[in-house]
């Protein structure tokens, strides 16, 4: 079970202690300004992660409106407001939910409804997060430039695979929640920083080579936190790796998520002025059993987002608000036992 709210403390002593590499010629790499213009930061994301739906309806889980009527859950989702679906992608998951085809299927779902994709690329076989970052069987055995190659040959196949079916990503993130990188050991960025970005860079490469259009994510959780972000994203920066997009997680409690919203707004003003990115809240989530407080955070994450200046401010996604009656033993979803969506989502709406 994918683990949330944690926090990871990274002194920045790490970065300083000389893992981050500079390029041949001695000088640190600069990344190049992002493309900041408003026509092409004029759509704003009200998405959802829904990586869980194929195998709840698998397991015999419906979905109603508000009135009982069953319905499709991303027509569901569409009505109350959503336009996008972010997936995520396992390499060899042992019970094939969230691999390729299942992938496939999903955002085939999406693209018939006209909605908007972003796919998450974990780089392993079951969940990546601040405190899983393991190998793909598959790769557990490579290091350096062939784990590189690994992750762009994978990454390469499965945006090919997309494309064939019809579909470019507009966003495709490179790991998820690599607060302290990817693919431990060779890519925890405290003690391998460049590695983590030639990783980085890897994946980077693999989607631009089959979508130019499609914007790269480098995706870290607990949003309200600057000096991780800063870690992060220098240590990256130095050692040349790019991205389109900084995400963010945020999985505030219900009786502090005022404050934490006022820090996830200063820390993403912080990120598009120092490294002229815009930014993006991938995932929030708050508890099930609490949807007027969940929708009062919701409407004002989504209102400070909308509010970084230059439309910099891309969106939000909540994270499998679908789930429901303790599905797999998670309650930040926002939808009640009965199948049907709760109050929260209201904030979504038009």
């Amino acid at each position: 079970m994918k683990s949330k709210l944690i926090l990871l403390l990274l002194p920045l002593a790490i970065c300083l202690s000389g893992s981050c590499k500079k390029s041949a010629s001695g000088s640190t790499p600069v990344l190049p300004p992002a493309d900041t213009s408003s026509p092409r930061q004029s759509f704003f994301a009200k998405g959802a992660d829904i990586s869980w739906l194929t195998q709840m309806e698998s397991a015999g889980y419906a979905f109603y409106d508000s009135t009982g009527t069953k319905k499709d859950c991303l027509q569901l989702l569409q009505s109350l407001g959503f336009n996008s679906i972010r997936l995520r992608a396992w390499v060899n998951p042992a019970d094939g939910w969230c691999n390729t085809t299942d992938l496939l299927t999903k955002a085939l779902r999406a693209k018939a409804l006209g909605m908007r994709i972003m796919i998450d690329f974990h780089y392993s076989d079951r969940w990546a997060d601040p405190g899983h970052q393991f190998k793909p069987q598959a790769w557990s055995a490579l290091t350096g430039d062939s784990l590189s190659a690994a992750i762009y040959q994978y990454t390469y196949r499965v945006m090919d695979s997309l494309k064939s079916a019809g579909i470019l990503p507009d966003w495709v993130q490179v790991g998820n929640e690599t607060n302290d990188g990817m693919l431990w050991e060779d890519g925890r960025a405290s003690t391998h920083m460049a590695a983590f970005a030639a990783l980085v860079q890897a994946g980077y490469r693999a989607v631009k080579a089959v979508s130019d259009s499609s914007r790269v994510i480098v995706h870290i959780s607990n949003g309200y936190d600057n000096t991780l972000f800063r870690w992060i994203f220098d240590g990256l920066r130095a050692a040349g790796a790019h991205w389109d997009i900084i995400g963010m997680s945020l999985y505030p409690s219900t009786g502090g998520w005022s404050g934490v919203d006022a820090s996830c707004l200063a820390n993403m003003l912080d990120m598009v002025s120092r490294y002229s990115t815009p930014v993006m809240i991938c995932e929030v989530g708050m508890d099930v059993t609490q949807p007027d407080i969940t929708r009062s955070f919701l409407e004002d994450i989504l209102k400070k987002t909308r509010s970084v200046p230059g439309e910099n401010g891309l969106g939000v996604f909540y994270w499998e608000p679908e789930s429901y009656n303790n599905w797999q033993g998670y309650t930040l979803g926002a939808f009640d036992n009965n199948g049907r969506p709760t109050s929260a989502l209201n904030a979504f709406r038009p």
